[in-house]
């Protein structure tokens, strides 16, 4: 009688959901937290601007030595160091009491965030085989985007409540909860945690082999001379950009011209992220059926990734044109959902060219939708 199979990769795969979900959490907890921040210092929204400006600096600038981190010492403790480093400075953020201070913590919260995707990503390398990776790499992205759905609902209760700055202790103690899991049940291998089976390790393998000892130094030059190396780059700037601007603007815009009030807000803001977490699930299991269809990687992860930044970019230039703020949404939920096609294909694109190197790899795309 054949062994059944452990699940321990799909466990980790809830895990990786959650760790996206705390992340985002934490970034949109100071959108959200935002008119109430401008109102008691002052801020204008250039001022507010460059304070989460500053974030993206510090993000941006470890992408790539965060991967190379975890491709040296392993991503369990790589995402440990990661979570408990920003969960510290999500706290620090409601002792800011100025400009200046808010800037260095929400730099550092940055720094601190940077070696997450870079990390899972290697982590998904090593635990899935290349039918699975799809929905592998889906599962931190869908926490990721469920994050928003969530925190501002939550953001809001808490605010009204207790004021905003308990915000940031509420989610900087569920973060140092969340790295004592990940420590627990993560291992970076799966030859080394101790649950698995022999069943789930064949499953993993395949009849995938290494043609190479895994080295110290990515072979950046080999790398810069692949087109696919620059094309990731330039899709995740693209992504990114659009992204980033429904992290960082959407709730204000949507209570100053669109004259929602703080709770309508709230609910508002999450539709569109729910679409994108719906469509990056989805698009993970369909891109990965193509592949076990035999359908070629590199048209799935093409194709993905244009459909997704063509869709999204028609449907924003709609919802900048509508005057009903209903109608608005509907186009903001559809243009950033869109976007599912292309983060699935990218962070799966990282895995197919990086292989060992799948760090570095990620540092260099997700440096480049951070820049």
């Amino acid at each position: 009688m054949s062994q059944k199979p452990t699940k321990i990769r799909w466990v980790l795969g809830i895990l990786l959901f959650i760790l996206g979900f705390v992340a985002y959490m934490d970034r949109v907890n100071l959108s959200v937290a935002g008119p109430m921040i401008m109102n008691d210092f002052g801020f204008n929204k250039v001022q507010f601007g460059m304070v989460q400006t500053f974030f993206f600096v510090g993000y941006a600038a470890m992408q790539i030595p965060g991967g190379m981190f975890a491709e040296s010492f392993g991503s369990r403790k790589a995402m440990t160091i990661a979570i408990t480093c920003w969960s510290a400075f999500t706290m620090f953020t409601a002792t800011a009491s100025n400009f200046l201070t808010f800037g260095i913590v929400r730099a550092l919260f940055g720094i601190g965030e940077a070696p997450l995707y870079p990390a899972a990503s290697v982590l998904v390398a090593k635990w899935f085989n290349k039918k699975e990776r799809g929905v592998a790499n889906s599962f931190i992205l869908a926490g990721s985007f469920i994050g928003p759905v969530l925190a501002p609902m939550i953001t809001v209760s808490v605010i009204t409540t207790f004021g905003w700055r308990a915000v940031f202790y509420l989610f900087g103690v569920l973060g140092f909860m969340v790295a004592l899991g990940w420590w627990l049940i993560a291992r970076d291998t799966p030859e080394g945690h101790p649950l698995i089976n022999k069943a789930e390790l064949e499953i993993i393998t395949g009849n995938e082999k290494e043609t190479s000892p895994m080295k110290k130094i990515a072979p950046w030059k080999n790398f810069i001379g692949s087109t696919q190396f620059w094309a990731i780059g330039i899709q995740y700037f693209v992504t990114d950009y659009i992204m980033y601007v429904y992290l960082s603007w959407i709730p204000i815009y949507l209570m100053e011209a669109q004259k929602f009030s703080m709770k309508e807000m709230g609910i508002m803001v999450s539709f569109p992220w729910l679409a994108l977490a719906i469509t990056t699930l989805t698009t993970g299991f369909i891109s990965d059926k193509l592949v076990a269809k035999g359908v070629s990687v590199f048209k799935v992860r093409t194709y993905f990734g244009a459909i997704g930044i063509i869709v999204s970019s028609i449907a924003l230039y709609l919802a900048a044109g509508s005057k009903v703020p209903n109608v608005t949404v509907a186009f903001l939920t559809l243009s950033l959902g869109s976007l599912g096609f292309t983060f699935n294909a990218s962070w799966a694109s990282c895995n197919d060219l990086g292989k060992e190197f799948t760090g570095s790899i990620s540092g260099w795309m997700n440096l480049w939708g951070n820049i």
